[in-house]
């Protein structure tokens, strides 16, 4: 029987408190639904189009699975296309996508030769489909489907680099889907060919390092013990191989070549482009990496004037190089500054002990929104992107991409819920509030496709320095609770009995860790000294 809980965060900051029913109201004018062959088909578009792609929808099932009931007939379908050699679609549609030129609503798919991230994100939606829905027998159906993908992505001589053991691509902007020619090609190129300028990035590494970490937890969970150590062994060697590869002591190198090639005034070594946050969620950096990564986006946020740290890549490429003229510095994947990165940014901030950083992230964001409005991309000035400005004629105000990653980092980050299983069977709960100046917040998270749910109150008394959390659900959970500055927990209690407890230091950031099994009604009180 499902929970009627319904995924709520209130802590009153009335800033705060906007940003879940306001990405709620985006992600939903999103929802994009095709009849495909006799099978409905429910999924959420991406922001620049109307096509499904499993590259947004991936990481928009972070944000939707809140409240979404269907997380699988999109997973689903990709699976069922999935060709013979094991690489997966980048997209469908049944929607004209160049009108006025194009009116034919024929069921289309489309797989970009480019790309190199398309069967990684393919995993990931079927591990956040399955966490969501809890179903077994299903994941275990798909089982096979994953490690045909990977196994593809392994071998394939476009996709892997046999000297580096690394994933390989062309020249492409980070993880975007046209590759840089040298004017061989007149507009955007896609394809790949005896002239591709191939390089590992660093984007890649660690999405196939995510993808093969949730393969050996699947794999584990369902009583496959052989195949869940070979999975985990290479997800180790491959991080190993990545990082000492692509990691440059600041941040992860751009595009390390393969190809020799210079593009006249890009200083290479200085260019921080948009997956370098996503490294840090995703596992593949170290804490100290992670660290390092943080510092240079806030260097690079005092010494620009742009309105926010989320640049898509910075430096930016000269204008116009890849092709289109509208891709200037500044413009769309070419400098522009993405909400998706302003989200990653700030859940990577928020669990390696720059909370105040990451929640700077959120209130920028709950500010440029506030008009209702949210965009793929925006100008450093502020300014939004339009149709005029952008490659795709469909710009959408209601950017999923984005909005998913910010309320990423809002339940998983600030409110601090993650699940580390699935149906929050197994959950961290590091609730961060002091860091937004909250003194109480409220905070239930639940799936829509099964109803599993985890809630907790918090409440600070700084006068009596005490913290007190009332949590319901059924879990093992590991709290993970942020104390105020130079405080040390001195005694906790769980339904009034005496608890083991680690105090802890992220950086500056002062923590107390306990476990517990929650059933029903838990609570837990910590009581803490400064100085």
């Amino acid at each position: 029987m499902k929970s009627t809980s319904q995924t709520s965060l209130r802590c009153g900051d009335e800033r705060i408190d906007a940003l879940l029913p306001r990405i709620r109201q985006f992600l939903k004018n999103d929802v994009t639904e095709y009849n495909m062959f006799g099978r409905n088909v429910r999924g959420y578009r991406t922001p620049d189009t109307p096509s499904l792609w499993i590259r947004d929808y991936s990481d928009m099932m972070r944000g939707f699975r809140y409240w979404e009931d269907d997380m699988t007939s999109i997973v689903d379908h990709f699976a069922e296309m999935q060709s013979e050699q094991g690489w997966i679609f980048d997209y469908f549609t049944m929607t004209p996508e160049k009108v006025p030129c194009e009116r034919e609503n024929w069921a289309k798919y489309v797989r970009v030769p480019v790309e190199a991230d398309v069967e990684f994100r393919f995993v990931k939606a079927i591990y956040l489909a399955w966490q969501a829905t809890g179903d077994d027998r299903w994941v275990r159906n798909l089982l096979p489907r994953i490690e045909k993908a990977l196994h593809y992505v392994l071998t394939d001589p476009w996709r892997w680099d046999r000297t580096t053991r690394l994933v390989k691509r062309g020249y492409t902007i980070d993880t975007w889907d046209f590759d840089y020619t040298a004017g061989r090609h007149s507009w955007l190129n896609f394809q790949i060919n005896d002239d591709t300028f191939w390089g590992i990035m660093h984007g890649d590494s660690s999405g196939y390092f995510e993808a093969f970490t949730q393969t050996a937890s699947l794999c584990a969970h369902l009583g496959l013990r052989a195949k869940a150590r070979y999975w985990s062994n290479l997800a180790a060697g491959f991080r190993r191989r990545a990082n000492k590869v692509s990691f440059n002591g600041r941040f992860y190198t751009h595009h390390v070549h393969l190809v020799p090639v210079t593009i006249p005034g890009v200083r290479e070594e200085e260019q921080l482009s948009l997956s370098n946050p996503m490294n840090i969620n995703r596992g593949l950096a170290t804490h100290a990496m992670a660290v390092n990564i943080l510092r240079e986006y806030q260097e690079r946020g005092r010494r620009t004037n742009a309105v926010a740290d989320w640049f898509s890549i910075d430096p930016p490429m000269p204008d116009g190089i890849f092709g289109d003229e509208k891709l200037v510095a500044g413009a769309y994947c070419n400098g522009g500054l993405l909400p998706l990165v302003g989200g990653e940014l700030a859940r990577a901030a928020f669990e390696h002990g720059y909370e105040s950083y990451g929640l700077k992230q959120l209130l920028k964001y709950e500010e440029l929104t506030r008009n209702n409005e949210t965009y793929l991309w925006y100008f450093p000035d502020g300014r939004s992107s339009t149709v005029e400005t952008s490659t795709s004629p469909d710009a959408s105000p209601t950017d999923g991409w984005g909005s998913s990653a910010m309320l990423y980092a809002l339940v998983e980050g600030l409110a601090g819920v993650e699940d580390r299983h699935k149906l929050f069977q197994r959950v961290r709960i590091s609730p961060r509030w002091i860091a937004a100046g909250r003194q109480e917040a409220s905070v239930c998270v639940s799936y829509g496709a099964s109803g599993a749910a985890i809630e907790y109150s918090f409440s600070h008394n700084a006068t009596a320095k005490t913290i007190e959390l009332s949590i319901r659900g059924k879990s093992s959970a590991g709290l993970h609770v942020l104390l105020p500055p130079k405080a040390r927990a001195t005694h906790v209690t769980i339904n009034g009995r005496n608890a083991k407890f680690r105090n802890m230091k992220i950086e500056e950031s002062p923590y107390v860790d306990t476990d517990m099994e929650v059933r029903k009604k838990t609570v837990v009180v910590i009581q803490y000294r400064q100085g």
